[in-house]
């Protein structure tokens, strides 16, 4: 097994375990029916104010719109303190109504981002109080507000986004230190009810396969410095198969070039898993391939997805529909993640069920994009501390037991 010398892990988990006692900063993940967004809710400051914010894997930092926000406790970050440096600011911002939440002067500049809206803000840092489940607290949090104006997109109860970037003021990061926790953090979002985000020592027991993590050389955010890696997550994806068979598909698509452009990443506010138009072509046509010989019936489509089936037609089983296997091949000896019907297929009505991919187009940043839909109802844990591992991937199943959330 090839040693890989990078600095973090993801563990995705098949295996039914009992939960370790709760020891651990927590925070319950919901589902918003309208959206289909994973959100969870915090409690800042003083007032206990609480807030529903959408879990973003890829945002850098925690931010919410502070317009009625008050707060004892609440201090702008200074520009040009450590506290500045560390969180990355650019510049110092100022404001010239009264002073307020969101509103003061000689303060570390921030660039909060609505991804629904594509719009990036200038806004500076604070810090206050964070508070999660059983009352566990982080002081001094930093984060950075945002106006009430540009909350368009999000679930209809949110008011901010959750980054769990690889940043040193990401969620998991501020808690993990506060804590004297590994810098690791494990995921269980929910189809329905209520999952699971939990900082440090993994919930479950047993051994974990894994597979490395990898490092776009290029930032993904929409301002950055040149030459400043991406934090997101990207796993080495090198081919994808469709009910053992694979596409045929140029490897170059499934690489990442020197501009980070390609690759595979992770994503909590993509519904659906986009992929590359030259990748998603012979992938709905395998699938409508191996579907027929299940004797699954194909119908019209229904958009954003061109592979539609007739749901009287499916089979299903306790773990979900019966549908062709899809395995995302990765290095290593037989490693793949493998995606079954109930994390492939979505319900339309209760006549249509379709191929939850959609066409990515022909010209992405990201020629794979793992979404939300395919990691329902799967436990995945992010350890952001080891310089170097041996990886394996099992596949994926939704038997997958979450630790459910009180």
């Amino acid at each position: 097994m090839a040693s890989s010398f990078l600095s973090s892990l993801l563990f995705l988990v098949l295996l039914i375990a009992a939960s370790n006692a709760q020891t651990t900063p927590t925070l319950p993940i919901r589902k918003d029916p309208k959206t289909s967004q994973f959100y969870t809710t915090i409690q800042m400051g003083s007032n206990l104010v609480a807030i529903n914010a959408v879990i973003d894997l890829g945002g850098p930092f925690l931010w919410f719109a502070c317009n009625d926000y008050v707060s004892n406790t609440y201090a702008p970050i200074p520009c040009g303190s450590t506290k500045c440096e560390v969180a990355k600011g650019i510049g110092c911002v100022g404001c010239n109504l009264p002073q307020r939440p969101g509103c003061t002067n000689d303060t570390c500049g921030a660039s909060p981002y609505n991804p629904f809206m594509d719009m990036l803000v200038s806004q500076g840092y604070a810090e206050d109080t964070f508070y999660m489940e059983d009352r566990l607290s982080v002081p001094d949090f930093s984060f950075s507000c945002m106006d009430k104006d540009f909350l368009e997109g999000l679930a209809s109860r949110a008011t901010g986004m959750l980054g769990l970037a690889r940043t040193d003021i990401s969620f998991h990061k501020q808690a993990a230190n506060r804590f004297k926790l590994p810098d690791k953090f494990s995921l269980c979002p929910p189809s329905s009810g209520i999952g699971k985000l939990s900082v440090g020592v993994s919930p479950f027991s047993g051994s974990l396969k894994t597979t490395p993590l990898i490092i776009n050389p290029v930032s993904t955010y929409p301002i950055y410095v040149t030459g400043e890696p991406s934090d997101e997550y990207f796993i080495d994806v090198r081919s994808i198969r469709v009910d053992g068979k694979p596409l045929s598909v140029k490897s170059s698509y499934f690489s990442i070039d020197e501009n980070g452009v390609g690759g595979t990443k992770i994503s909590t506010i993509r519904n659906f898993t986009a992929l590359h138009s030259s990748i998603y072509k012979p992938f709905t046509r395998a699938f409508l391939k191996a579907a027929a010989d299940m004797k699954i019936k194909s119908i019209a489509a229904v958009p954003p997805f061109r592979a539609c089936f007739s749901s009287d037609s499916i089979s299903r089983t306790q773990a979900g529909p019966s549908a062709p296997a899809i395995d995302l091949v990765l290095p290593g000896n037989d490693v793949y993640w493998r995606i079954n019907g109930g994390n492939s297929l979505v319900e339309i009505d209760q006549k249509t069920t379709c191929l939850a991919f959609v066409d990515g187009g022909s010209n992405p940043r990201t020629s794979i994009v793992i979404g939300a839909h395919q990691l329902e109802e799967n436990f995945l844990e992010f350890d952001l501390v080891l310089p170097s591992f041996d990886s394996v991937l099992p596949f994926w199943s939704r038997t997958t037991a979450a630790p459910a959330s009180n």
